[in-house]
């Protein structure tokens, strides 16, 4: 069955200012915004390159009282068109619905008050805004999205609006409600409204940017003169979008998924949330370089900008999905360095960020994965050129199979260097760990096989026989009896590192070269240190790192949401698929809260939401976003195990 905006919905997610809370985010394909912990408030709202960063715009304040000061819980639910707020407060119930229309670089929100109080009532409502847009036509080369602080303000009377000019770009922000407010000042609008029992009525809040002012006042003019056709515009919109996706020969992809077909609910959850998942981070902004792209997180964090560790581990619904954006992102990473960044973003074409040491086993897992998918094998022969050099697809992928052996140590294995080149947050992750040096061994395999398509004997044997030699020597991290592994720092010592990335990576890479043995002992680390009920460890509690950091995608308080999906990906891989299908009932239910975030916290270290493990905050010390593109993982499981 296809799913629809309805069947994808979360819970009603009740919170007040100061919880453990990561608000709602939207997109409309060109930039998004995440709602506030308000009725009305909303931040991060950026449509590359305009830039506002996470300022907080938009707040309400009641009778003088800025809402979140009240303590009044507010109910949450997000659908992938819009987000709906609502609370009830000295007998008047509040409802805003938050939507990014579509083709436009603007958020409404349609607030509707009803009396409930059974008597009448005046009420003053003020909404306080801030203004931060900035134009910047340069690589966003940091986590927050940029901003200019000294916006000029003026009033624009007709719309009783405010107008923000950038005085260091050319850039303009308008915001305003409608009807247009009684009284203006250059800190926000306020309207004194009076409703009778029963009553209601609607107040519009609009927020747009652009370079130019007089588009900017249309959009304003647009928006204001019917909300409520927007929104239901942009609803029929995402619903197309969903239908789309699983529809052979659609306009919208240039590919499309399989449609699952059963009666287990939580297991089509995770898949279509899974494919929702990858498609909210779809991006066709007219200012892109590149043409389409899919963005690595929402809302707050690395706009414009995709991770290639994060693309590969969504890789097989990107290959089906939208191949063609698969083959473009391959041939644009094989002509930038991938052992200096950790990706790419749209406004410049050009990388972003340190090296990631899993590059290039992230860079083989997407081809093979666009190979399989496609069979287009007469790319392997196609030649691509920059200004330096001409070199084909295939030397590129066999360079990638091999380029482990620029890392390799006397010990015979790759060093992959320090913390910011592997997990950021396990300090004792490093140097040479066991994870991506299995996954040499995968690459060297896939190497042998593309060597033989292209009628490359010789290299398809000797990349195999290395491969095989290369076994060993990862077997000498293994801790016998316990089921993880060592990493080996340069002065040979052993560091026991009780990681998920080591399981995980190791089962889904070299799980035919584990014994029997070692199967069952990694098996009884992962029941015994890393799963619980709805979620995972990515460290062991036991482990000594779980002092060092409290960032819940890597540590002991929780992990990235592709863990626990290769988690199962891999136990099925050793035989161990019931205890992985009976794991993701209880995993389905952290999807009651959305896509899955950045990171979820395990249930001991914060109390579950909806069932299921409670997303990051982004706020510090834990500073993870709302969502992340790895959401394919979760098809994987569907797909290519159960």
């Amino acid at each position: 069955m296809i799913p629809n905006i309805e069947d994808l919905k979360s819970d009603i997610l009740k919170h007040k200012s100061g919880d453990i809370f990561n608000p709602p985010g939207l997109t409309n394909f060109w930039g998004c915004v995440q709602s506030d912990i308000d009725i009305t408030g909303i931040r991060s709202l950026n449509f590359p390159p305009f830039g506002c960063s996470d300022i907080i715009t938009g707040g309400l304040f009641i009778d003088d009282k800025y809402f979140p000061a009240t303590g009044s819980y507010i109910d949450f639910v997000w659908y992938a068109d819009r987000i709906e707020r609502s609370a009830e407060y000295k007998g008047v119930f509040y409802k805003s619905v938050t939507v990014l229309p579509m083709r436009k670089k603007a958020v409404l929100v349609l607030l509707e008050l009803e009396n409930r109080s059974g008597e009448g009532k005046e009420i003053k409502i003020k909404f306080g805004f801030a203004g931060s847009v900035t134009k910047a036509v340069r690589t966003w080369n940091d986590a927050f999205p940029p901003l200019e602080r000294d916006n000029r303000i003026d009033i624009d009377f007709k719309r009783k609006a405010l107008l923000y000019t950038a005085l260091h770009s050319n850039a303009f922000q308008i915001q305003g409600i409608y009807p247009p407010a009684d009284e203006i000042n250059k800190n926000g609008v306020i309207s004194k409204i009076k409703l009778k029992p029963g009553e209601r009525k609607s107040l519009t809040y609009i927020n747009a940017v652009d370079d130019s002012i007089e588009n900017l006042k249309t959009t304003y003019d647009e928006i204001s003169s019917n909300p409520e056709s927007i929104i239901r515009e942009v609803h029929n919109e995402w619903n197309e979008e969903i239908k789309a996706a699983f529809t052979p020969g659609n306009s919208r992809f240039s590919g499309s998924m399989p449609t699952l077909e059963t009666t287990d609910k939580e297991i089509s959850k995770l898949y279509n949330m899974g494919v929702l998942g990858v498609i909210y981070f779809k991006r066709d902004s007219p200012y892109s370089v590149l043409g389409r792209t899919y963005d690595t997180l929402i809302p707050r964090y690395w706009q414009s900008v995709t991770f290639i560790w994060d693309y590969a581990l969504s890789s097989l619904t990107h290959s089906l999905l939208d191949p063609n954006v698969m083959e473009k992102y391959l041939e644009h990473w094989m002509l930038m360095d991938v052992h200096k960044h950790f990706g790419t973003e749209y406004l410049t074409g050009g990388p972003v960020g340190p090296w990631y040491s899993v590059n290039d086993f992230a860079m083989i897992t997407i081809a093979r994965n666009f190979l399989r998918w496609s069979g287009n094998y007469k790319w392997l022969e196609k030649e691509l050129s920059n200004d330096s050099r001409k070199e084909k697809v295939k030397n590129y992928l066999l360079k990638y199979s091999s380029n482990w052996k620029q890392f390799k140590t006397k010990s015979g294995l790759a060093d992959y260097g320090g913390i910011n080149n592997l997990l950021e947050c396990v300090s004792t992750y490093i140097h040479e760990v066991a994870s991506l040096n299995a996954a040499n061994v995968f690459n060297m395999r896939v190497g042998s096989e593309i060597a033989s398509l292209v009628e490359e004997h010789e290299l398809s044997k000797t990349l195999l026989k290395e491969a095989e030699q290369l076994v060993p020597e990862i077997q000498k991290l293994y801790v016998n009896g316990k089921g993880y592994w060592n990493t080996r720092f340069p002065n040979d010592e052993l560091v026991e590192v009780r990681h998920c990335y080591d399981f995980i990576t190791i089962l889904n890479t070299i799980a035919d070269d584990l014994s029997e043995k070692q199967k069952k002992e990694m098996t009884e680390f992962f029941i015994n240190e890393l799963q619980t009920p709805t979620w995972m460890h990515a460290l062991s509690p036991g482990d000594d790192n779980v002092l060092f950091s409290v960032r819940p995608d890597h540590q002991w308080n929780g992990a990235y949401p592709a863990w626990p999906a290769q988690a199962a990906t891999g136990l099925y891989k050793i035989g161990k698929g019931e205890i992985a299908f009976n794991w993701l009932k209880g995993i389905a239910r952290s999807a009651n809260q959305g896509p899955f975030g950045q990171a979820h916290f395990v249930e001991t270290a914060f109390d579950p939401e909806s069932g299921g493990a409670r997303k990051s905050t982004p706020d510090g010390p834990y500073i993870c976003d709302w969502s992340v593109s790895s959401h394919g993982s979760w098809t994987n499981i569907i797909i290519e195990s159960i």
